[in-house]
């Protein structure tokens, strides 16, 4: 057998006196695209890092065609043409795509910038790989799709033979990435070793030559994607059975009382919503493509954007100011998008963060009474099994899967009587994905109203009373549970007609 492009043996890793690595070994191949997952907290990221130079390992060695070296840097990997692509993009926001690309390896003579020369350049880097993106455009101004494909450009710049990529379509449409795996079966074509490491299954094994299973920091198993199934990767993947199936949501009662209505919601053009109810105990899916305007009617009703128009009922009341604050007082909670961005204070501990929505139910005299903060906190995070968690560390040393845990229990600890939830299992494993499933089912059984808004119209479909197809801003229709299929959805989505 030749050697691996580069090759990871016996790698071992400790965090704070945790071993998150245990001799783990990993092989790149030149012309191959390879999975690699497992669930939060299995090690895959540590493992990349240590590929890509951004962590040095305890124990083990890395080679490079088969020669043993010393990555002590993402500049010295990327010196033997090692290259990574988080799912947290590393770019220069204020620089332009021309500039980000060739950032410190720009074309000159004499010391002076030649920029027509990195204009061809990336001309052909564009052509080589289909993308379409203006030069001059500014970072910040790109989706996140178009930000990963300026990352992978610049690790093509840098002429790197392998390219690792951690959760590269989490916060990816369908689309997007289609596009995206075309690009990497293309690159490992070419000769390229490829590395993707994700949640979505059966991502990895459609696009897959092989999947390495880690759990709990040990290697389990590397196989041919072809001879694995979602169950079986799973099972690996958990050290147990899992019924990845949807639970069933316990049917609503026939006299549930509407917990939230809205009528005549209005917000950014085009987004009108003439009426919309979800009853207490009843499970409603909002779907539809990026930009349909669910994410903002969820946060219209939340208070979080002001509405242009429309009354918003909880209970029955009207809310008379659209202000968290207000929503918050009338028994409405929200689960936003992106933890990190608009979820958690990451600097904070996990105790912190999770007392912190239900502050003032623990304040005497404007005093935090900190041993039933910890008694309170300490029972969510043992019925949320969020494993594996010092109270008192800082919620950014948690997995994804953790923290989204912990996001939920932040606002349950309210005990709301409305639940809004955008993207409930957006970046986690599938564990925790079936953990939130039977969380937002035994919720909805016991009388919470839940409005959630997925991109996986599975999800939606599986764990929804009803769904609410939405298009350019409108409802574009409505599904009662089991009278329609994905195609039935995405036609709606897109403006066909049902076939």
């Amino acid at each position: 057998m030749m050697p691996a492009v580069v090759e990871l043996e016996g790698i071992t890793k400790s965090y704070a006196g945790t071993t998150v690595l245990h001799g783990v070994g990993l092989r790149v191949d030149a012309g191959h695209l390879d999975g690699l997952v497992g669930e939060n907290g299995a090690g895959k990221s540590t493992l990349v890092k240590v590929l890509a130079g951004l962590t040095p390992p305890e124990g083990g060695r890395v080679l490079v065609d088969g020669r043993a070296v010393r990555l002590d840097g993402p500049r010295a990997a990327l010196a033997h043409g090692i290259a990574l692509v988080t799912q947290e993009v590393a770019l220069v926001p204020a620089l332009t795509v021309l500039e980000n690309v060739f950032l410190g390896r720009w074309s000159h003579r004499g010391g002076w910038w030649r920029p027509h020369a990195d204009r061809r350049r990336l001309a052909r880097l564009l052509e080589r790989t289909g993308f379409d993106l203006d030069h001059d455009r500014p970072v910040h101004e790109l989706s996140v799709a178009d930000q990963q494909r300026v990352e992978i450009l610049r690790a093509l710049a840098a002429e790197a033979r392998v390219l690792a990529l951690d959760e590269p379509t989490a916060l990816l449409t369908r689309s997007e990435t289609d596009r995206l795996l075309g690009l990497l079966r293309r690159l490992a074509a070419s000769g390229m070793g490829v590395v993707l490491i994700s949640h979505r299954l059966e991502e990895v094994l459609s696009a897959c030559r092989t999947v390495t299973v880690l759990r709990d920091g040990r290697h389990v198993i590397t196989a041919p994607a072809a001879e694995q199934t979602p169950g079986s990767l799973v099972r690996h993947m958990v050290g147990r059975p899992v019924d990845v199936l949807y639970p069933e949501p316990a049917p609503v009662a026939p006299d549930a009382p509407v917990a939230l209505a809205a009528t005549g919601l209005r917000g950014r053009p085009p987004l009108h919503v003439p009426a919309l109810e979800v009853r207490a105990g009843e499970i409603v899916g909002l779907a539809g493509l990026v930009g349909s305007g669910r994410s903002q009617t969820l946060r219209l009703l939340f208070g979080a954007d002001p509405p242009a128009a429309g009354r918003v009922e909880v209970g029955g009341r009207p809310l008379r100011r659209a202000t968290p604050a207000a929503a918050m007082a009338a028994g409405l909670a929200m689960v936003p998008e992106s933890r990190k961005d608009q979820g958690l204070v990451l600097v904070r501990s996990l105790r912190e963060n999770l007392a912190l929505a239900s502050l003032p139910d623990r304040q005497r005299s404007g005093v935090v009474r900190r041993a039933a903060e910890t008694r309170e906190t300490g029972a969510w995070i043992e019925r949320l099994d969020i494993t594996g968690a010092d109270p008192r560390g800082r919620i950014a040393g948690l997995s994804g899967g953790n923290q989204q845990k912990a996001l939920f229990g932040k606002w349950l600890m309210r005990r709301p009587k409305v639940l809004l939830v955008d993207e409930p299992t957006r970046g986690v494993d599938v564990a925790v994905k079936i953990e939130i499933h039977r969380l937002l089912v035994e919720l909805a059984a016991g009388g919470v109203a839940v409005l959630m808004v997925s991109s996986e119209i599975e999800e939606v479909l599986g764990l929804a009373h009803r769904v609410i197809v939405m298009r350019a801003g409108r409802i574009a229709g409505e599904f009662s549970r089991g009278a329609a299929g994905r195609e039935d959805v995405m036609a709606l989505a897109f403006g066909g007609e049902l076939s």
